[in-house]
């Protein structure tokens, strides 16, 4: 049986996050974002452990949260730059909040984590419902490659040092293109395994899901540097607008 759902990746890995993916210098994405809210309001959807919420508050964005997983927000909860920014625990595919925003935004492949093509949709529906006119939904992702598979499969080690070291396994579903996971940490003291489900999209499937719910594309970069989107992209941030 399949006891996965919204929380059980975050729930899974909060304790481990900030350490195994430290995100880098966070200044290029506050950059962009604090930019596209124009003085708004801003939305967080998967808000996590606060990686992206926090620097953007400090640069003077108001920004909301919303996460599935009680135990991210728990960890989000125990930073003290973190304790003026409202967190809704809940999933993403639908919700109801009493602010409307100039931005909403989604990083780090976190849209994916919606496993079904219709919840997807959902998201983007609510997500225009809870726009401001002019307002803009932003994503990050990651460019499917499907020649990272072997037979269906992967195999691929994330880290190796004095504690242990931490794999991932790996199998694809092209039908509904989904891929399950288990991250594997080994150390001395034993394994523990972390689940992981997705669903990718190509851009062109976002954009579509975007003109359902009445949204423009309006930019789509490469990076968070602007850099231009071509065929060699592996990543995409990609501008969805709503119209006055």
């Amino acid at each position: 049986m399949n006891d996965y759902d919204a929380s059980t990746y975050g729930d899974g890995v909060a304790d481990v996050y900030d350490d195994w993916y430290p995100g880098g210098d966070p200044e290029p994405i506050v950059h962009r974002l604090s930019g596209l809210a124009e003085d708004g309001p801003a939305l967080e959807l998967g808000i996590g452990t606060g990686r992206i919420a926090i620097p953007l508050a400090a640069a003077g964005v108001t920004v909301h949260g919303i996460d599935a997983s009680k135990a991210m927000v728990a960890r989000l909860r125990s930073k003290a730059a973190a304790s003026g920014i409202p967190v809704t625990i809940g999933d993403f595919t639908s919700f109801e909040l009493e602010h409307r925003f100039s931005l909403v935004y989604v990083v780090f492949n976190t849209f994916f984590s919606l496993l079904e093509q219709e919840d997807q949709v959902c998201c983007f529906q609510t997500v225009a419902d809870h726009l401001r006119p002019e307002g803009r939904f932003v994503l990050e992702c990651f460019v499917p490659d499907l020649g990272r598979f072997d037979r269906g499969q992967r195999f691929a080690v994330h880290a190796i040092d004095d504690e242990g070291i931490r794999v991932e396994a790996t199998l694809h579903d092209p039908v509904r293109q989904g891929v399950r996971s288990k991250i594997v940490s080994l150390t001395a003291d034993g394994a523990r395994f972390y689940p992981l489900q997705a669903r990718y999209c190509w851009p062109s499937e976002l954009d579509l899901m975007a003109r359902l719910a009445g949204l423009e594309l309006e930019q789509r970069w490469g990076g968070w540097s602007e850099e231009p989107f071509t065929a060699a992209s592996v990543n995409h941030v990609s501008v969805y607008r709503k119209p006055g």
